[in-house]
């Protein structure tokens, strides 16, 4: 039997999710009414802190520290080539720092008290929502109910070889070898971190992009440095087959057997069992309810819709916005629109890869400039790095659209060109600024000076 909840009780605003999108929208919806529900299933502490950005950044910063040091010798430091990795208390330590990040969201969380509740919802009509055998009324609805790892069907069958990026930081020792299947961010950041931790390991995915990455010439230069760290094959659609060492993977004229399996392969949204779809919401060919990207809200229903479920860029600003929008409009009567961030897009490789403001494939459609710059002025040589950075313009204004690179620091120098980007610069107000020696920076200076040159009316 459904128990019924008094129907006087009806909710202002009820949002499913207590991830970064959710809690950024009850930080909103708080301050305007306290008649609002929290709804979460599954484990608390958002993707970020429990499984993506702060335990995966963890584990890179012990690679690279590893890798700096067990290669100093050249340098004239004897004794660090005789390091070794003690891979159960690397993981020990990734996960006591994921438990300390998970701390504080549980934390916020828990101040709720009896405005969060833990539970599978699922809606019987725009405005009821059933939970726990429970049946809640609600003026307004924010799904936020984030992502799971994509998982073929077929790979069942190799389940216990196979390790998802929410499973990854579980392990108690690496394996010997390993596989990532699929090159973007997660699958270039875990595969060069595990190679340099000693594990070998191969990068495999199905396009010839790595890291998202669209310009040509710098995806290039991206799998060249990377590849020259450990094995990239791009292009190719593996195949997993069962070997006495593990799993053997077969995809193109190669084939190896590894002892596990990264499935890097992204995420799909946790909307199957809210049963949008029987209750008359339309999706697009992504699996995505429609819904208005200026507002959040779907297309004639009181639901808002935040955060990575929407199938946006998966980074946790981009997710706290989306909250706080989605927040701010649900106890509007007429839902506005809000201005978005320049978009950025960061892989915490070395070098560090970044899309800043438009890509390269999103410019294609329209006339635009490029002006380039090799990274590797002085800086970059002492830090023993090398890359390229390809910045875009438009040619008849020079206001720069964005840009595409791997270089040393690259993610801070992304944040500048976004700053840039942000203020609607020309590239000859940006080469005003002033550019300190020796800094990455100055590669930048060189790729403006390069495309100021290309810049129609001067």
């Amino acid at each position: 039997m459904v128990e019924l909840i008094m129907r006087n009780k009806i909710y202002d605003v009820v949002v499913i999710g207590a991830g970064t999108a959710g809690l950024s929208a009850i930080s909103e919806i708080k301050k305007v009414t306290s008649n609002f529900l929290l709804i979460n299933e599954g484990e608390y502490g958002t993707t970020c802190a429990r499984v993506g950005c702060m335990p995966s950044k963890t584990l890179i910063q012990v690679a690279n520290e590893f890798h700096t040091f067990k290669n100093l010798s050249k340098k004239g430091i004897k004794g660090t080539e005789h390091l070794k990795v003690n891979s159960a208390v690397v993981m020990k330590h990734v996960r006591s720092l994921r438990d300390r990040f998970v701390k504080g969201v549980l934390e916020e969380t828990f101040k709720l008290g009896n405005k969060s509740i833990s539970g599978g919802p699922r809606f019987l009509e725009p405005n009821v929502i059933e939970i726990n055998n429970k049946i809640i009324h609600t003026k307004q609805t924010i799904i936020a109910s984030g992502t799971s790892p994509e998982f073929p069907l077929e790979w069942n069958a190799f389940a216990n070889r196979i390790v998802t990026t929410d499973q990854l930081y579980e392990l108690d020792e690496f394996p010997e070898s390993m596989a990532t299947l699929g090159l973007g961010p997660v699958g270039i950041e875990m595969g060069q971190a595990l190679s340099r931790l000693g594990v070998k390991m191969t990068g495999i995915g199905r396009g010839k992009g790595v890291a998202g990455l669209t310009d040509p010439l710098v995806n290039e230069m991206a799998n060249k440095i990377l590849g020259d760290e450990f094995p990239i094959e791009r292009d190719v659609e593996a195949k997993l087959s069962e070997d006495k060492k593990g799993l053997r993977i077969s995809g193109g004229k190669k084939s190896f057997a590894v002892e596990k399996v990264l499935a890097s392969l992204g995420r799909q949204p946790n909307l199957k069992s809210l049963g949008l779809k029987e209750m008359g919401v339309n999706f697009n060919e992504h699996g995505i309810p429609a819904y208005s990207k200026n507002t959040l809200k779907l297309n004639g229903f009181p639901i808002f819709i935040a955060g990575d479920v929407r199938d946006c860029r998966p980074v946790l600003h981009e997710a706290d916005d989306d909250g706080r929008f989605a927040g701010i409009n649900s106890l509007q009567a007429h839902p506005q629109s809000f201005k978005r961030r320049v978009p950025m897009a960061i892989t915490f490789c070395e070098p560090n890869i970044a899309i800043v403001g438009q890509s390269f494939s999103e410019l294609s459609d329209r006339s635009f400039i490029i002006g380039k710059a090799r990274l590797n002025e002085g800086r970059s040589i002492i830090l023993s790095q090398d890359g390229l950075l390809r910045i875009y313009g438009d040619p008849r204004t020079g206001i720069l659209l964005g840009a595409e690179l791997i270089a040393p620091q690259g993610e801070h120098l992304a944040h500048f060109i976004a700053s840039l980007i942000h203020q609607r610069m020309t590239v000859f107000e940006a080469l005003k600024l002033p550019f300190y020696h020796p800094v990455i920076e100055e590669g930048l200076q060189e790729a403006l000076e390069n495309l100021s040159k290309k810049v129609r009316t001067r």
